[in-house]
Formats: structure tokens, sequence, C-alpha cells
């Protein structure tokens, strides 16, 4: 998994993929592969009250290998509607049907408001890295930035396990909205020639 990660490859369920180009809004542009060593990372100023506007509305944060609930279903279809393109079918679109054990080791961080699911991302542990594969919120709570707070939980949790690397997905060398994964300190992008590279925020 963590040779996989390192050239750019990522999964559905049990298939792996990558792509170096993509058609965006009828213009092609390059894909670019995200990760970010965490020994150089530190939250930004908007990521980090963020972290704490959350924490102060006493939200509350688990941490668990993955399990599929009805709940969580019910969350991917409501969450699910933010989107225009590439709108996705079935939860299953990017995990298998066991996930917590493969195509390698899962986890999640499951965000609740009292008894209420707010937000859920998925992620992969590796040898040496954690991956994350979704992310989902109630729309009903947008303001509140989940989508963000839940990778920052996830970073977290990765230095705890002693994992170097987080790998936060694909985005585009044009704007889009896969953007936010660009605004990290520390982010690289791999450039297709078999290296990691710093790129602007």
């Amino acid at each position: 998994m963590d040779r996989l990660l390192a050239n750019g490859w990522r999964h559905a369920g049990t298939h792996f993929y990558r792509y170096n180009m993509a058609f965006h809004k009828g213009m092609l542009t390059q894909v670019l592969p995200l990760r970010i060593p965490l020994k150089n990372f530190s939250p930004s100023k908007s990521q980090r009250r963020t972290q704490r506007s959350n924490e102060a509305a006493g939200f509350r944060v688990v941490v668990r290998p993955t399990e599929i609930t009805r709940e969580k279903e019910k969350l991917f279809e409501e969450h699910k509607a933010k989107f225009v393109d590439n709108v996705p079918d079935s939860i299953y679109d990017f995990l298998s049907q066991d996930p917590d054990t493969s195509p390698c080791p899962g986890g999640e961080v499951s965000v609740y408001d009292e008894d209420r699911l707010i937000a859920t991302s998925f992620f992969d542990i590796g040898e040496e890295s954690l991956s994350t594969i979704y992310g989902m919120y109630d729309l009903d709570y947008q303001k509140h930035g989940l989508g963000i707070f839940t990778m920052l939980m996830e970073m977290d949790y990765a230095q705890r396990l002693g994992k170097p690397i987080y790998y936060h997905g694909y985005c585009y060398e044009c704007p889009s909205f896969y953007d936010y994964k660009k605004t990290f300190q520390a982010v690289e992008a791999f450039n297709w020639d078999g290296q990691w590279v710093p790129i602007a925020r």
C-alpha cells in the first residue's frame, strides 16, 4: 500500500487506479496526487480556528475501525447532494465490502453533536502512512468546516500512530473544487517522474 501511494495510486474499493490527466469544465488539466510529510506540518490560523470552534461546540470525536452503518449510509446520501460533477452512486464506490481490513486496515473519524452523527471520514492505514479515502458531513453543519476538521483529526491520529506521511487524494493543476487540498502547510505533489515536490499553497 505504501509503495502504491508513493507512486500516485489510489483505490476505489479493491480496485487500484491512477491517472495523470483529466477533463475539468471542458479543459484538459493535469492531475496532482497530494501528500503531507507530517514532520513539516502545522495547521494554519484558519485551520486552528476551525478545530478550536468545533471543540468549543462540544462535538465528540471517535476514531475507530471502519464500520458502515445505516446512519453512515444516510449521511452519505444526504452529503452527495452538494456535488454537481462526479456524483458518487454509493459509499462502496470508495470502500470495499470489508473496509476495516480490505484492501488494508481501515479506520474512520466520526464526529457527533450529542448523539447525532454529523461527520465521518474514512482512511487507510499503511506501514508508513495514513491515506484519507472519503469524507462526508451533515449539510446542516456546513458552517463548521467539518471536512477540514476530520482531515486534521486524521493527521493527528497518523502522528499518534507514528506514521510520517499523510496522503489526501488528488487535485487538479487548474482551479477546481479540490483546491482546499492545496491549502495545507508542507503539501507536496507527485510530478509523475517519480518525485514528490513542494507546491505553493
